[in-house]
């Protein structure tokens, strides 16, 4: 059974029982508090809050295992791990089956994304979709069909800070897989803006220069940026490069 709570530390006070009602599920905007869960997970009884600590994270679902799309995005992941760490960002998976059947999916994964090398983070077992509902990864029609296969929409990923709040949400079909770079191209973004005060363009990467927003004058953004491009009033750009 889940612990579940939307913005309450977890005690048994504060233990509720979902029911899939549309009109009680949480909407999860950018900029919503992350709700906070306990579930069962490959390394254990997993408390969300306490595993994210003061880090940013991911977490991405999947509606089952031994599924060929989720399989190449969680082993893809996977190899980047190293990546999204110098980022000091934790992943977590999610699925919709139970941990015996995640136990030997990890297994299939390592074999075809990782050379046999171990699988390096968590995924949650979603059996009862509860932690789907929280999120709001599926819809009351999906949840009056919960027994009868998987819920195709448990296919969104969330990029959460360190002060929990949702900074950016994306749901995918289940013919598509993830684009991996873009999730870090993004968190590159976030991270950027929220050091620096800036925006960032049009597929911008890392080192690109950046967007100084309107709210700040040109005075103001010379003595912060020195030197900067203006293409129009409303349009400039400076250069994050010392």
């Amino acid at each position: 059974m889940y612990l579940l709570c939307a913005r309450k530390p977890i005690t048994r006070s504060s233990v509720r029982f979902l029911t899939f009602d549309a009109a009680k599920q949480p909407r999860i905007r950018i900029g919503s508090t992350a709700p906070n869960f306990v579930a069962p997970s490959t390394v254990g009884d997993l408390d969300f809050y306490k595993y994210l600590g003061n880090s940013w994270g991911v977490l991405f679902s999947h509606p089952a295992d031994f599924t060929p799309v989720c399989a190449t995005e969680l082993g893809e992941f996977a190899s980047l791990k190293s990546e999204f760490d110098t980022r000091n960002v934790k992943l977590i998976g999610l699925s919709a089956d139970d941990l015996t059947k995640h136990v030997n999916w990890v297994k299939d994964i390592q074999d075809i994304s990782l050379g046999g090398k171990k699988f390096n983070f968590p995924i949650l077992s979603d059996t009862k979709k509860e932690v789907a509902f929280l999120y709001d990864m599926v819809t009351e029609e999906a949840f009056r069909n919960i027994n009868k296969g998987p819920i195709a929409t448990i296919r969104s990923l969330f990029i959460i800070d360190p002060t929990k709040k949702v900074r950016l949400v994306m749901t995918y079909p289940p013919s598509v897989g993830r684009n991996t770079h873009e999730v870090l191209r993004v968190i590159d973004s976030l991270q950027t803006g929220d050091k620096l005060g800036v925006v960032t363009g049009v597929n911008w990467k890392k080192g690109d220069d950046v967007i100084i927003p309107p709210s700040l004058s040109d005075e103001a953004a010379k003595e912060k940026f020195g030197n900067f491009k203006k293409v129009k009033p409303y349009l400039r750009y400076a250069s994050t490069k010392k």
